[in-house]
């Protein structure tokens, strides 16, 4: 009697240490496959920092895979001569000055018009131009405005908005329930009270996953620079990398890859700083209806 009500739990037992085992395999086996994938993604930022402490002879003539990703020597040097070739502060002064103004254009246009694509009806309010087909129209205003070979073009178009961030806010706004801004009316809210004290707030996730999204498209714009500038007193940091490459092809590698990892270092900064806010707003942007 005994024996039979024994078998029974000594066969469960052994079923649920096998699903234990299936469990953990599959675990180990994902994480292996992540970790491969994250390391294939990683080969870029390898080499790059590599690649900054190699001589020029070095990053031309690496022919093994040790010779490829380890610099001998080291040369420390290259730093210094990235410093050297280019003004870098004053570089770094006006791509801060331009994303800055870029980020806080950004918000608060698209915000707004996102705002009320949510919140009011019209014909043809959903109907945008991709900036492709506005670039030679936009240069030929700020071109009759004498605003040219200035760093006003770079960050003035921020505050008309932009069709991404524009609708990712407006799946936010959407989402919210309808009855708070009917209690806001009620209570004699205008629209812009409402924008400012109800509205905005709750969608803060969405609104950081802009800045971070307009920061990086800023910080590493190099198509509008080059439209717009020709004093290299105003060139951002994106187009002053190209000082190291010559007419001719020549390329300085080495500080080349120095300075651009200097000027990665802010962008990874801010992404794994508001990694958990940028990961919610976009998942939540899809989520909406």
């Amino acid at each position: 009697m005994n024996d039979r009500r024994l078998a029974p739990a000594g066969g469960r037992a052994a079923g649920w240490q096998q699903r234990l085992q299936q469990f953990i395999q599959r675990r180990v086996l994902y994480h292996l496959v992540l970790c491969a994938t994250s390391l294939l993604f990683a080969l870029p930022i390898i080499w790059l920092i590599a690649t900054s402490f190699k001589t020029d002879a070095q990053v031309v003539s690496s022919d093994t895979l040790a010779e490829f990703f380890v610099p001998n020597p080291v040369a420390w040097d290259n730093y210094g001569r990235a410093m050297a070739r280019i003004p870098l502060w004053r570089y770094l002064g006006n791509t801060i000055l331009v994303t800055s103004l870029s980020i806080l254009g950004t918000a608060l246009a698209s915000s707004l018009v996102a705002f009320a694509f949510a919140r009011y009806r019209w014909p043809g309010r959903e109907a945008m131009l991709p900036p492709q087909v506005t670039m030679v129209p936009v240069y030929l205003i700020f071109a009759k405005l004498g605003l040219v070979d200035t760093l006003t073009p770079l960050w003035l178009p921020s505050l008309f908005g932009t069709a991404f961030y524009i609708f990712l806010l407006r799946q936010f706004f959407k989402g919210l329930p309808r009855e708070l801004f009917e209690a806001a009316e009620i209570d004699g809210a205008s629209s812009w009270r409402t924008y400012f004290t109800i509205a905005l707030p709750l969608v803060r996730p969405a609104l950081i996953a802009v800045i971070i999204l307009q920061f990086m498209a800023s910080w590493n714009d190099f198509l509008n620079p080059l439209i717009y500038l020709q004093d290299q007193a105003l060139y951002t940091l994106s187009l002053g990398l190209q000082a190291f490459s010559s007419r001719y092809g020549e390329t300085e590698w080495g500080p080349l890859t120095a300075a651009s990892l200097l000027m990665i270092i802010p962008v990874f900064t801010l992404f794994f700083t508001a990694q958990k806010y940028f990961i919610q707003g976009i998942a939540l942007a899809g989520m909406k209806e």
